[in-house]
């Protein structure tokens, strides 16, 4: 009866017919439940509305973009874009205006603490939307909830990530990376056949503390590997005083100088090592017995002609000269001066040495990524010999009290017990002792 009711309605009763049809339905059926089913009216459950991520992340070549919706939540309750910051260093969004109804943030790929993972087909930037409400005026109450959105980006490590031209002048990311991946030095103690790493840390003094440089260049070009300069501290800050310099003047050794036999071993074993010996000694005037040594070690292209800013001299006693490991004998006559440089400094530089020009110190695992590096070795540990008194000059005030009073105890010690043996003779002298004669029976 319902649906007889309803189709002419629906067809051409006009809004008279409806009226007229709810009027029946009432009298008929009793309520108006029946006469006016939910159906009839349309609501967003049937008429869906399409809506955007309230997080949106563009991934462009040097640069995130990251779109927020202040209505975050969607529940129609709007965030401030002043609760919302980006990355481990809080960046804060773009300036937006009240009617915006979206907030920006636009940084860098390695801005606001962002962190980046190598893996075997990309790189892969991480960083997180942070969404951290504060009460608003004089309120002590909030409305939203503290929020931490992920975002990440992969870029494909074996293509270019730009999908415009090349220019020429414009050095592609992932040859950087490949760059600083493979270019590791490290500075290690050696034996003195120099065919391994010194396990021990100790020497005697007069010793001589063998060193080798070195850089594994991987899949990169061929390279020479320089020490530019090293110094002696008692700690692993290479500025803490006193110290005592080593290498200076961009590859002089002049510890040599002094009564030590430190020198460059010549010729390399290969153009990416450099060994080198110094004299183990100590500061006279600090009781410990420790040191670090502490250099910056740099490469240039294998190809490339040694000169007075990459060079590697020492100074032989024999002759008073000053001679390189390699190249002209004329780069090592600045050592004397001490002053080491090439005019024109300011010419167009290699590509190498445009490259990142950083430096890293790393005194535990004595080994860092970078194009240059400052690294430490140490501690070095130096026992003194018992000839190398007299060499000294004399003995510590602290060793000196130890002997004193040791001696004293000594000669106190067998004046008592001399004293004691004499007593006990006197008294035997004084009181002879009677057995008691035995009785027959």
């Amino acid at each position: 009866m319902v649906a007889a009711l309803w189709l002419p309605v629906g067809v051409t009763g006009g809004a008279m017919g409806l009226s007229y049809g709810i009027f029946i339905c009432f009298l008929l059926l009793g309520g108006m439940e029946l006469c006016c089913p939910q159906t009839i009216w349309p609501t967003e459950t049937y008429y869906p509305l399409t809506s955007r991520p309230p997080v949106m992340v563009d991934c462009l070549e040097s640069q995130l973009v990251v779109t927020v919706s202040k209505d975050l939540f969607g529940t129609g309750k709007l965030i401030r874009p002043a609760d919302l910051t980006l990355g481990p260093e809080n960046c804060e969004p773009l300036v937006s205006m009240d009617t915006d109804d979206v907030v920006r943030f636009e940084v860098g790929l390695h801005e606001c603490g962002s962190r980046v993972q190598v893996t075997d087909n990309a790189l892969v930037y991480s960083t997180f939307l942070i969404h951290s409400p504060r009460p608003a005026g004089n309120l002590s109450i909030l409305r939203t909830n503290r929020a931490e959105v992920p975002i990440e980006c992969h870029y494909p490590r074996h293509s270019n990530v730009s999908s415009q031209a090349i220019l020429p002048t414009w050095v592609p990311f992932r040859t950087t990376m490949l760059f600083e991946e493979k270019l590791v030095f490290s500075l290690r103690l050696m034996e003195e056949d120099w065919g391994s790493e010194k396990q021990s840390p100790t020497f005697q003094l007069g010793d001589i503390a063998h060193l080798q440089a070195e850089v594994h260049t991987g899949s990169h070009m061929p390279l020479r590997l320089f020490v530019d300069h090293c110094v002696a501290t008692l700690t692993p800050d290479r500025n803490a005083f006193p110290h005592h310099k080593i290498v200076d003047f961009h590859g002089c050794l002049v510890d040599g100088l002094y009564n030590s036999s430190s020198a460059f071993k010549a010729p390399r074993p290969r153009p990416e090592t450099l060994q080198f010996t110094v004299d183990v000694f100590h500061f006279a005037k600090d009781s410990r017995n420790t040191i670090y040594i502490t250099c910056h070690l740099k490469v240039t292209p294998a190809d490339r002609v040694p000169d007075q800013l990459n060079k590697a001299c020492s100074f032989i006693k024999s002759t008073k000269r000053w001679y390189p490991v390699e190249g002209s004998a004329d780069i090592c006559r600045c050592c004397n001066k001490g002053s080491c440089g090439l005019p024109g400094r300011s010419r167009r530089l290699s590509h190498l040495e445009r490259g990142w020009r950083k430096s890293v110190s790393h005194t535990r695992n004595r080994r860092h990524v970078t194009e240059e590096a400052e690294i430490t070795v140490g501690p070095l540990i130096f026992l003194g010999k018992a000839s190398d008194h007299g060499i000294e000059g004399s003995t510590s005030p602290h060793t000196s009290v130890m002997l004193g009073l040791g001696l004293a105890t000594v000669v106190s010690l067998t004046l008592a017990t001399i004293v004691l043996v004499l007593a006990k003779r006197h008294r035997t002298a004084s009181h002879p002792v009677i057995c008691p004669a035995s009785v027959s029976q």
